[in-house]
């Protein structure tokens, strides 16, 4: 009878150990989740969670914003921080005074342990690993994370490889670049403004929130400016495409200053792209999901705008 307890007890704490993350509840449109979505290469498969608005309909032509960091979007009650994006709330409000167009949002989840490794952008990294890389550790050992093997080329290609066709053969949408978009902040401000720079054929536009351009946690100009070269080497590549940068001031936005005015200003020399641009800067705010629901209406009317 006591092994029969024990056994029982046993199989509960699995039970729970294995229980699958609640899907969000959404003010409005409706969630739909794909759980444990691709093939493992390069990156481990992770939940998708994707958003419908109000109305949606099969017969429907809608665009399609890809959002990293996808459990953080919808819901605060099931969020680390308990806090969320409001896309659900923001969005529904841009369809419904007509500033957008219907467009479905697919959030995929972040790798958890992988996230920086899956964010940072794969060939600036290893040019800076390369060049400054021994120098940089000796000089301050938050630059550790140098030493990690990045993965985000293998991320991008998932997203595009396997992602995107799922969406684009079962939900009614647009699966040309002028209907593709890629938004994220912070570290998924790198990687969306890696993805448009790295597949200007699938995506329209990028819109990179708070956009972590020192790369690690400790300030510097060696890793923005490795960011800037690439950028810059991308944009004859993207003529007529979005791109769509800000930053607040407060907590770690206010080490983001300088390399942003550094970004702003390659983007300004260039005369080659016919970039669409815009660079923004919100006083007094700091690098938190509450700062970037505050002011989403911005990206998402930038990308997706009717005018």
């Amino acid at each position: 009878m006591k092994q029969l307890v024990i056994f029982f007890l046993g199989a509960l704490l699995i039970s729970a150990c294995e229980k699958k993350p609640d899907l969000p509840t959404v003010a409005s449109g409706s969630l739909v989740r794909l759980e444990s979505f691709g093939s493992g290469n390069g990156v481990k498969p992770r939940n998708v969670d994707i958003w419908l608005p109000d109305g949606y309909s099969e017969q429907g032509n809608y665009a399609v914003l890809y959002m990293h960091d996808g459990q953080m979007l919808y819901d605060s009650t099931v969020t680390w921080n308990k806090q969320e994006w409001q896309v659900d709330e923001v969005a529904s409000e841009l369809i419904g005074k007509g500033t957008v167009n219907p467009f479905i949002v697919v959030g995929i989840w972040n790798g958890d342990e992988d996230r920086h490794a899956d964010y940072f952008p794969q060939k600036p990294f290893e040019q800076v690993k390369v060049n400054y890389g021994d120098s940089l550790l000796s000089a301050n050992p938050e630059f550790e994370g140098l030493n990690m093997v990045v993965q985000s080329d293998a991320y991008v290609n998932f997203i595009v490889e396997e992602l995107k066709p799922y969406i684009d053969e079962n939900y009614a949408v647009a699966s040309d670049p002028d209907n593709t978009y890629v938004m994220g902040s912070s570290m998924g401000g790198l990687i969306s403004m890696y993805a448009l720079a790295e597949y200007p054929q699938i995506f329209g536009g990028a819109a990179c929130l708070w956009t972590h351009w020192i790369g690690v946690w400790v300030e510097n100009k060696v890793i923005p400016e490795a960011f800037g070269e690439y950028l810059g080497s991308k944009l004859p590549e993207l003529e007529g495409k979005k791109l769509y940068f800000d930053h607040g001031t407060e907590t770690l936005d206010a080490k983001y200053n300088w390399a942003q005015k550094h970004i702003d200003q390659i983007v300004e020399n260039d005369t080659t792209s016919n970039l669409i641009y815009k660079s923004a800067v919100f006083e007094g705010t700091a690098h938190d999901e509450i700062s970037w629901a505050n002011r989403l209406d911005i990206p998402i009317t930038f990308l997706l705008g009717n005018e």
